[in-house]
């Protein structure tokens, strides 16, 4: 996860296999950066008993995969980072990822892994080694997919808003001047293969950030009901009384100046931590802000009402092996599978 820019927020055959569009889902990531996680069958089985419709792998998992075989869960399948060199270089290690990850799930004893989306790096764009590698990857796992005989399952990228160089108010959106020229060829790969866009969104760290600027209200989705002028942003006649509707909009306006209308947008993460001091950081904040985006994304955002945003809360479990502070207090449950808060996932729209 990356932080939403603080000066820009402070002021406020096989194709069965895919579910195509996005719908007014809701999924969890599963992050894997600790040492003391339940099993694969385990997890699986939780994301089962609670009707968690989707899950996102940050990495080709294979017990995670195996796992997932007919269960009907939709799977958003990412590659490490630094695989993207390779898989943007070299078409044969494109078609050998294919063939390790998503060939042998297709089919087989114990059913499908129902295939959502490949998601070539995330986070890389701007500002890492591997920024420019991201397109070139996705065009060599699309071709990979193709002559592998599989339909259906489009490949994207995961984009920190850290590709906004504008977003208040969120209709003057726009890509930053670092990012703009790979992100104008990707939204027009994206949308002539009708794939989305998959956008991580923390309202939380431009809450955090703010120095008091933002409203907690606005930045938890709380202030829906509220009069209250702190508590909203009007943009041309349009009112957003949250964040997350904000930041989703902002990203649509800089599609649309890079020249592509109508792409569909994912949210592939969202979260707010429940611990690990940093301001904001509780339990009652965290399980009111998943909450309450588990029962508003299916509203859509003002610039797409009645359009549901399909979304990835982040994450499952807390993981001891990310920085210590919130990062290691995003999840929703504790390693030994108890809540650290109780999300309501049937509330979704």
């Amino acid at each position: 996860m990356a932080p939403w820019p603080v000066i820009a927020c402070a002021v406020l055959s096989l194709s069965v296999l895919f579910l195509g569009g996005s719908e007014a889902a809701i999924g969890v990531n599963y992050g894997m950066i600790a040492n003391n996680l339940p099993a694969p069958e385990q997890v699986v089985s939780m994301y089962k008993s609670r009707n968690i419709s989707y899950v996102r792998l940050f990495h080709p998992d294979t017990a995670a995969l195996a796992a997932l075989r007919g269960t009907g869960i939709g799977v958003v399948l990412g590659t490490l980072n630094e695989d993207l060199p390779r898989l943007a270089s070299d078409a044969s290690f494109a078609q050998s990822w294919v063939s390790s990850y998503v060939s042998p799930f297709v089919a087989g004893d114990g059913g499908a892994v129902t295939f959502r989306y490949i998601n070539a790096g995330n986070e890389v764009i701007p500002g890492t080694e591997y920024a420019a590698q991201a397109l070139p990857a996705m065009r060599n796992l699309e071709s990979a997919l193709r002559s592998a005989g599989i339909a259906g399952v489009p490949v994207t990228t995961a984009v920190a808003t850290s590709v906004l160089g504008a977003s208040y108010p969120p209709s003057q959106g726009a890509f930053s001047e670092a990012a703009a020229p790979l992100m104008a060829p990707i939204v027009a790969y994206l949308s002539s293969k009708s794939a989305p866009l998959l956008v991580n969104v923390y309202p939380y760290f431009a809450y955090s950030d703010s120095g008091g600027q933002v409203a907690l209200g606005y930045a938890l989705l709380s202030g829906e009901s509220s009069s209250s002028s702190s508590q909203v942003v009007t943009d041309g006649g349009v009112v957003y009384s949250n964040m997350f509707d904000a930041i989703v909009d902002a990203a649509h306006a800089a599609v649309e100046k890079a020249g592509v209308q109508g792409l569909e947008l994912v949210v592939s993460e969202t979260g707010w931590p429940s611990g690990g001091g940093g301001v904001g950081a509780t339990v009652e904040n965290a399980a009111a802000y998943m909450n309450n985006v588990v029962r508003h994304v299916g509203a859509g955002t003002p610039r797409r009402p009645g359009k549901p945003v399909e979304t990835y809360l982040f994450a499952m479990f807390n993981e001891n092996g990310k920085a210590e502070g919130v990062e290691q207090h995003f999840g929703i449950f504790q390693p030994d599978m108890s809540e650290v808060y109780h999300v309501d996932f049937a509330a979704a729209a």
